[in-house]
């Protein structure tokens, strides 16, 4: 299925690296300060507390700053756990028609638009979602399995390294780098 879509396969890589490549590492001044420090802690933790650590960037990045934007999410979540993904698609739309600059609910809605097939509009989200956290490493993750997806393992390996660059611990992450790292071994990154 995806195969057959060569262009949209390049439009995805162009923009998809461009985002990956342009993203700065460290939080910007403005940013919260709570969410810097824990992701400055995570860099250098060791197994253990990167767990910790991950749940509490993780309940951190899920606050939207508002209880009905909160609902919608944590409505979208339960939807998407049980399986029904048009209604998880309803909750996260009005999610992000309402809460444009709350970046998870364009990662979640990525990742619901991905489990049905729907590879623009996930591509789409996916960009706002790290337009909006650059420092999301599961959808830096996500990022990367869309390459894989489309039988690009060196922008993979890339996407996998900047995720692990912020948390050297992401099981996920570690996984996808040693799958690939035969694939691109000898090649220039």
């Amino acid at each position: 299925m995806i195969a057959n879509h060569s262009n949209l396969k390049a439009i995805v890589a162009a923009t998809l690296l461009t985002v990956t490549i342009s993203m700065p590492l460290a939080i910007s001044a403005g940013e919260n300060s709570q969410e810097s420090d824990l992701l400055a802690q995570l860099i250098s933790a060791d197994a253990d507390a990167a767990r910790s650590l991950d749940r509490e960037l993780q309940a951190l990045w899920r606050k939207s700053g508002s209880a009905a934007m909160d609902l919608l999410l944590s409505r979208a979540t339960k939807a998407m756990a049980a399986g029904d993904l048009p209604a998880a698609l309803e909750h996260l739309t009005a999610l992000t028609d309402h809460a444009p600059d709350f970046a998870r609910g364009w990662y979640e809605r990525a990742r619901a638009y991905h489990a049905i097939g729907a590879y623009g509009p996930s591509v789409a989200d996916l960009e706002r979602a790290l337009a909006l956290n650059p420092n999301d490493y599961n959808a830096i993750y996500a990022l990367g399995t869309v390459f894989e997806q489309f039988r690009d393992p060196k922008r993979a390996y890339e996407a996998y390294l900047r995720a692990k660059a912020i948390h050297p611990h992401h099981e996920e992450v570690l996984s996808a780098l040693e799958r690939l790292r035969p694939e691109v071994a000898g090649k220039d990154l």
